[in-house]
This record gives structure tokens, sequence and C-alpha cells, in this order.
């Protein structure tokens, strides 16, 4: 799994029959790069997710990849390789608070 902030969404009007109905998000994982971070610093690249629970931009989510992100589409053919699996209130590391929804 990896942390993700959504960043946009896409708008695919032609698709893979298996894909109608999905949304679409762009989601640009979160990196804590130093023992000392505070708060987390957004990676260089970003993925497109099938969004399974309704998050909007600026979220910070969890996100699946590979069999586990087919699975978590409940469809273990489906051509997906990343899922959003949680909406992230809160994470807490090494007794540090890096991010806290508002």
């Amino acid at each position: 799994m990896i942390l993700a902030r959504v960043e946009g969404s896409v708008i695919a009007t032609k698709k893979n029959a298996k894909m109608t109905g999905h949304k679409f998000l762009v989601v640009r994982p979160l990196v804590i790069d130093s023992p000392e971070a505070v708060a987390f610093k957004s990676g260089a690249s970003t993925l497109v997710a099938i969004d399974s629970l309704g998050a909007g931009e600026g979220d910070v989510v969890l996100v699946v990849q590979g069999s586990s992100a087919r699975l978590a589409a409940d469809d273990k053919d489906s051509p997906v390789d990343a899922v959003v699996i949680g909406i992230v209130d809160q994470v807490d590391i090494a007794k540090r608070q890096v991010f806290r929804a508002n």
C-alpha cells in the first residue's frame, strides 16, 4: 500500500468495457524523506487509480497496486493496476503526527 494525495481526475469516454462506471483519480505518492520529517512531501511521479470510495481532490488516500488492486476492484480479471481503498484521517509516525485531515 502507498499513501498518496488526490491531485485530480481523469475522464475517458472510450475505455475497456470493464471500466465503465468507474471514477479515475490522478494520485501523487507521499514520502517522508528523513527521520526528523514532520510532514509528508509529494513524490515526483503520479499514477491513475480507480476510486472505490468517493475520494476527492486534496484527500490523502491509501492505494493498493497489482493483484491486490484487482481484488479490491471486485474482479480479478479487471485491467486495474491501482485502487483507492482508504481515505486517510491521520498519520502518526514514531509518535509524531505528520498528517491530520481538516
